[in-house]
């Protein structure tokens, strides 16, 4: 084959050459396809501090394969650390930058021939995903990993609530975390960074078995020499993302989602990678699968006592979609050469403990709920897998507040009370700007009963109750979210997929008539610009492109 560096002009080809010599690069390696190794490493996040040692055996594995390695990173932010303060305003506009980044680095330079691209953790992984399919040459994505943790969930989850009431130390807490966060690896629950590791093998772009094993095992690190070897296999067989993220595989990785209870996020970023294929995933397909697709996984948040960890020691994810087959397109094809059915038949069976088989699940529907009615024209979503039975059909009287602050402050002055909905505005992508967690409410709350969550803003995958997310249009966007009053009576029905506010239409009028007054000014020139360009929640709040240049939906 001819790469991408011998098809520059002679004179451009032998400059290039000459600057990569300074950095290093063998003459003779040079005439070999040049693979970019994509690494998010940095000593900021757990479940990246460990991707230099995983990017030197994806290295290896390319140099056997005979691909010639050159590395460079972008960015990774920890949504741990950014919760529950201003910096969770730049968490969902990372996945842009990452996305953006990339693309800067391959096409500016123009001499890549393919990609390897590693990363754990929100909305890093979606940002791989997303370069992946919008540069389209041979890639393979590489995560790093869950941790192993040595103290079950419930025992962490009670040790940030002794904190929250003063019974315990700052000191005595962050032993007992570092128990439940012992190494490098990804957060031990199935949050956001967990689903979307996962989701990643289930869409095909990384090796199928890969998503579970733990971060610091000889497992993983074989795994990330294995995948330096497979590029090397899609670049000679012209396989790109684009072939194997089809509407087939998306379907799958929605039913994935769906089955094992994994974070609400996904109905963000699927869509976000889906708009890089040119094809189109929405609010309502998740719906749609969800309610054909059984919950047969239960790992924390849905469950006390498992981890992603353990799940890897029943089958992991090969295990998981061998169970879900009748809700798969099994035809999608994947970056170890092979389709999804032809993966799966060797795969193992349900343990019946962790996993379970198809016929005998969880829950008949699986962990995802999008709800639509007057407060929520374009939809809103809830973890329905998180929800207690007897909230299903739940209605409430509204408490609004226009920020996550405001709400925490109330909160925590016992100002909340049974039977309230909190309805949380102006966090949505526009108005907040970035699209904030809500995680910290939801931790605040478990100490009430019976309260439920409504907000323009997102929620982190461990977030767990009657949280209701996402909704869109948002208070920014003119939303009905923006006329909710106090005292206003809201009706929340899982059951029907309803979200419905008493409100008679001649009172809703009038309300808009006097407009709605609590938009922010954002200081931030970054923000400003991702506020200005973003799309609603419900279409992934990708990049809108206000140019006449036509884009395709």
């Amino acid at each position: 084959m001819t790469t991408a560096l011998e098809k520059l002009p002679a004179y451009q080809r032998a400059i290039a050459k000459s600057h990569l010599g300074s950095c290093g690069a063998d003459y003779q390696g040079l005439a070999k396809p040049l693979i970019a190794v994509v690494n998010t490493w940095n000593e900021i996040v757990p479940g990246h501090c460990h991707l230099r040692e995983l990017a030197a055996e994806v290295k290896k594995g390319i140099h056997e394969a005979g691909g010639y390695p050159l590395e460079f990173n972008t960015i990774a932010i920890c949504d741990g650390i950014a919760q529950g303060h201003g910096g969770m305003h730049y968490v969902l506009p990372s996945r842009e930058l990452i996305a953006d980044s990339i693309e800067a680095m391959i096409a500016g330079h123009g001499i890549f021939d393919g990609m390897v691209l590693l990363g754990s953790c929100d909305k890093i992984v979606p940002g791989l995903l997303m370069a992946a399919a919008r540069i389209n040459i041979p890639a393979i994505v590489v995560t790093g990993g869950p941790m192993i943790n040595q103290i079950k969930p419930w025992q962490s989850k009670e040790a940030r609530q002794k904190f929250l009431k003063d019974e315990i130390s700052e000191a005595e807490l962050f032993n007992i975390t570092m128990a439940y966060y012992p190494s490098a690896g990804v957060c031990p629950f199935l949050g956001t960074a967990n689903t979307m590791c996962l989701v990643a093998e289930a869409l095909g772009m990384s090796l199928s078995g890969s998503a579970t094993m733990p971060a610091q095992s000889a497992n993983r690190k074989r795994a990330a020499f294995r995948s330096g070897q497979a590029v090397m296999r899609l670049l000679k067989e012209n396989v790109r993302p684009r072939d194997i993220m089809t509407q087939s595989a998306f379907h799958n990785a929605i039913a994935l989602v769906a089955g094992i209870g994994g974070s609400l996020n996904s109905i963000l970023h699927l869509p976000a990678i889906a708009h890089e294929c040119e094809l189109t995933v929405n609010f309502t397909d998740f719906d749609r699968i969800s309610r054909t697709t059984p919950l047969i996984v239960r790992v924390s948040p849905n469950s006390t006592e498992y981890t992603v960890a353990d799940l890897d020691r029943v089958g992991g994810i090969p295990a998981v979609l061998k169970e879900l087959m009748p809700a798969l397109k099994t035809n999608a094809l994947t970056v170890d050469g092979l389709s999804l059915r032809e993966l799966l038949l060797g795969a193992p069976t349900a343990d019946g403990e962790i996993i379970r088989p198809f016929q005998n699940p969880f829950a008949v529907e699986g962990g995802i709920a999008v709800l639509t009615g007057n407060l929520a024209p374009a939809g809103a979503v809830v973890k329905s897998s998180a929800v207690a039975p007897e909230l299903w059909f739940y209605p409430g009287t509204a408490k609004v507040f226009e920020s996550e602050e405001a709400c925490a402050q109330a909160i925590e002055a016992g100002q909340v009370k049974t039977g309230d909905i909190l309805v949380i505005r102006n966090e949505g992508p526009i108005g907040g700007p970035g699209m904030r967690e809500m995680h910290r409410i939801t931790e605040l709350v478990m100490k009430l009963k019976n309260i439920a969550i409504i907000t323009d803003g997102r929620f982190s995958g461990a977030s767990a109750g009657l949280s209701v997310g996402y909704l869109s249009p948002e208070a920014a966007a003119g939303g009905p979210i923006a006329f909710v009053k106090d005292g206003d009576k809201i009706i929340i029905d899982l059951k029907n997929r309803s979200i419905d506010w008493q409100i008679s239409e001649a009172e809703f009028a009038e309300r808009k008539k006097v407009g709605y007054g609590h938009q922010k000014q954002e200081q931030s020139r970054f923000l400003r610009l991702y506020a200005e360009n973003t799309a609603p929640a419900a279409r992934g709040a990708v990049r809108q492109i206000s140019s006449p240049v036509e884009v395709k939906e």
